[in-house]
This record gives structure tokens, C-alpha cells and sequence, in this order.
């Protein structure tokens, strides 16, 4: 749901469907591996520990893959998703066979560094914006199936979920407002259409689209791609018309740019770059 930054559910079905997948094409008929070089009955312990900075998500993840991979292993978590961690901390230990943990060490690692990379931009860029009222978004530009578990993970750093996908609230961008023949023209349609009263939002690229817009029952105007004194200029103008439609800011919104922005006056805005092209956490498992 657009803006919700309430206390996220893990996603434990979504990410048993990527657990599967990976485990997959990483075991397949067996880690070889292991299997040669480990005694069948040696057990270990493990621990896992931050190797940098940051803010901690998908640990859930840990447990799920050694029970898909039906492994005797312990997991004691000494963090939770959502925790901040220093280089050194340790954030879980395990216990049990050390094949099966090495077997699975490269999958759990994979997604948690992952998941607590994102985690830790969004905290990031929500941290950037403090001294005003805007708050940071996701997008659509996840990596193929992991939506659900990035947009979790979003959630746990402080940052808020835009639309899930094509299905739950109506983004009218350029490209369909170039189809139906301007804004207007693509806002009647979406309204003849919309007869399950979904959130509509209106992508516009000048202040003129965006004064027709006005009053016209709109729930969001995304301000896509305008510099910071035109974003300014365009809130004054909403202000004064008096609609009460909320505000986000869209297009090249770097951690440097969000700090300037803060306290225009946004309601939110959205970046990709908290999904698309995250750095992992660095994470490793030492035995």
C-alpha cells in the first residue's frame, strides 16, 4: 500500500519460493565438495558476524534454508531484523553438522546481505531527510522475485512501500499520458475505469500538467524529473490552490539530493536505487 511504513511481516511463503529456487541451483545433487573432504559425523560451531556497518534484515532466512535443506542445525539469533550492527558484532551462532553448514552458508549469506544492503540505504536515505516531513519510497525496480522480500526489507530500514505492483494503485507516467493524448484525456479514462476505487497517482513533467491536475480528485502528483527550484515552485502552486494531494518528488534522487530537498515540503519521494542496484551488506559465517 502507497506511503505504509508500519512494522513489516516477514514474508515467509515468498521467501521459501526464492529459498527453493536458489538452493536449487546451487546443491542440486549434492555438495561435493563437503562430501570429500568432511567427515560425515564432525559437527561445528559457526558464527555469524557484520564486517561493516549497518542495519540488519531477512534473518528469518537463516533457519528456513536449513530446514529446506532438512539439516540438524541450531540457530541462535543475537540480532533482529530491523537492529543496527557495528563492523564486529555477531549476529547469530549456529550448531550442527558442518557439511550441512557449509552446504547452506553461501545461500543464507546471499540473501541476508542482500536484504540488509537494502535495508541499510533505506535507513540511509530516511535518515537524509530528517528536518522535514518527507518521507523515502521504493519503487518497481526490484530484482525479478525478490519484491516482496526487497520491499520488506525497506520497511525495516525506515523507509516506506510504494505500490506492490501493476495490479494495486494506478500510476498514470509519460508514456501513458502520450497514448491517451495528454493528462486530462488519460485521467477521464482511469476514472471511467476505476471501479474499484484504487489510488491514483499522476506523473507530471511541467507546471502546466500539473495546474490541470488541480482539483480534479487525484490522490498523488509525482513531480518526475524537475530540479529542486522547480519542485519548489510547484508545491507553492499546490499549496495555494489549496488541494490537499500529496507530493512526491521522482527522478535522480541521489543521497546528496535528498538532502537538499528535505525540507521542501515533499510528502515522499521515490528511489530506485534502494533496490536496483543496492550494495550488500558485507556478512560473513566463520567457523
Amino acid at each position: 500500500m502507497y506511503g505504509d511504513n508500519s512494522l513489516p511481516v516477514f514474508p515467509k511463503e515468498d521467501a521459501l519460493t526464492m529459498i527453493r529456487l536458489a538452493l536449487a541451483e546451487d546443491v542440486r545433487t549434492g555438495d561435493v565438495t563437503s562430501a570429500w573432504t568432511i567427515p560425515e559425523n564432525q559437527n561445528q560451531h559457526a558464527r555469524l558476524i557484520a564486517k561493516e556497518d549497518g542495519v540488519l534484515a531477512g534473518l528469518p532466512i537463516i533457519e528456513l534454508v536449513f530446514n529446506e535443506l532438512k539439516a540438524n542445525v541450531n540457530v541462535v539469533l543475537h540480532k533482529q531484523d530491523g537492529d543496527c550492527v557495528k563492523k564486529g558484532d555477531l549476529i547469530a551462532e549456529l550448531s550442527g553438522s558442518t557439511r550441512e553448514l557449509l552446504t547452506g552458508e553461501r545461500t543464507l549469506l546471499n540473501f541476508i546481505q542482500q536484504l540488509s544492503g537494502v535495508a541499510t540505504v533505506a535507513h540511509i536515505f530516511q535518515e537524509a531527510l530528517k528536518g522535514g516531513k518527507t518521507k523515502v519510497l521504493d519503487t518497481r525496480k526490484t530484482l525479478p522475485g525478490f519484491r516482496t522480500l526487497q520491499k520488506y526489507a525497506v520497511r525495516v530500514g525506515g523507509g516506506s512501500n510504494h505500490r506492490m505492483g501493476l495490479f494495486d494503485m494506478v500510476l498514470v507516467k509519460d508514456n501513458h499520458i502520450a497514448a491517451a493524448g495528454g493528462v486530462l484525456e488519460a485521467l477521464e479514462v482511469v476514472k471511467k475505469n476505476n471501479a474499484e476505487n484504487l489510488m491514483v497517482e499522476m506523473e507530471v513533467e511541467s507546471l502546466e500538467d500539473l495546474k490541470k491536475l488541480l482539483h480534479k480528485g487525484v490522490d498523488v502528483i509525482m513531480l518526475d524529473n524537475m530540479s529542486n527550484e522547480m519542485m519548489a515552485e510547484a508545491l507553492e502552486i499546490i499549496k495555494e490552490s489549496g488541494d490537499e494531494v500529496l507530493v512526491e518528488g521522482s527522478g535522480n534522487m541521489t543521497l546528496e539530493r535528498a538532502k537538499e530537498i528535505a525540507t521542501l515540503g515533499l510528502d515522499y519521494i521515490s528511489v530506485g536505487a534502494l533496490t536496483h542496484s543496492v550494495k550488500a551488506l558485507d556478512i560473513s559465517m566463520r567457523i
